[in-house]
């Protein structure tokens, strides 16, 4: 995801006055829910790591759970809390306002859900989307994995689990935990005893096997580790390259298969039975 430069008014440390709901942040103050940062303001911190933080607009309807959210974020030097939003609609308007480079999206919000706010944002290239999810939340998870969804997370996430997820998917590497990602295919992917597998097959469109003929043998067996809820490290391994030579083949792969995220080509695969 490319990350606009937004020049602009940038607030102190220890600013601490919050603005009003559906209020623009000025200079040094925070940003209150429902409300924006500015472009090129700081949402809080007032702390940049050589011009290169990873800027995140909070989408999350709980006040409490989103003010932790942001207490944890602002906590890194690296992370930029640029806006926070209390439900999917306001979510959508700001990230096209504030061009962050992630949106970290609840699912389950008022106005707009967080399943069509990420179908939006990512539309439009606005953001890479972070998905905070259960995993009692089947038709939400898969409806945001379907809307391109590069990674989930799961809320009683440790703290810093939260910030290296946030810093995982600014890499582009969009698998969070392989756990999680095993365990999101397991329940969406794949067939159990009385119910067919879901996703594009369950919208009575199941996947052409013809759709991987452009792939190269390399990139079968990228995508069949990613499958397998593999990180970049862990199809390296398994496969006896580079790391940097494994992005290159997923960034491939993505292209050619016509896909957003890491997750849908796990997805994929496993309904391919790649």
């Amino acid at each position: 995801m490319n990350r606009d430069t937004e020049a602009g008014t940038r607030s102190g440390p220890g600013a601490g006055a919050e603005a009003g709901p559906g209020t623009a942040a000025g200079p040094g103050t925070a940003a209150g829910p429902g409300t924006a940062a500015g472009p090129g303001t700081d949402g809080g911190t007032g702390t940049r790591t050589g011009g290169a933080a990873v800027r995140v607009l909070v989408a999350e309807d709980q006040k409490a759970v989103r003010a932790g959210l942001v207490l944890i974020l602002r906590s890194a030097p690296d992370i930029e809390v640029v806006g926070e939003a209390g439900d999917g609609e306001t979510a959508v308007r700001m990230a096209r306002a504030l061009r962050p480079d992630l949106v970290l999206m609840d699912v389950q919000m008022p106005v707009m859900d967080g399943v069509e706010a990420t179908r939006r944002v990512v539309a439009e290239y606005l953001a890479d989307v972070l998905v905070l999810t259960t995993f009692d939340l089947d038709a939400y998870v898969f409806g945001a994995l379907r809307a391109g969804a590069a990674g989930f997370l799961l809320k009683n996430t440790e703290a810093r689990d939260l910030i290296e997820a946030v810093r995982t998917v600014a890499r582009g590497e969009g698998l969070i935990a392989p756990a999680v990602t095993r365990r999101l295919i397991a329940e969406f992917a794949a067939p159990r005893p009385g119910r067919p597998a879901r996703g594009a097959a369950q919208a009575g469109t199941a996947p052409d096997p013809g759709v991987l003929a452009p792939l190269t043998r390399r990139e079968r067996e990228v995508l069949s580790c990613l499958g397998e809820g593999l990180s970049n490290a862990e199809v390296a391994v398994r496969l006896d390259m580079a790391e940097a030579t494994v992005k290159t083949h997923v960034s491939r792969v993505l292209g050619k298969l016509g896909l957003r995220s890491r997750v849908q080509a796990a997805v994929l695969a496993r309904e391919l039975g790649v």
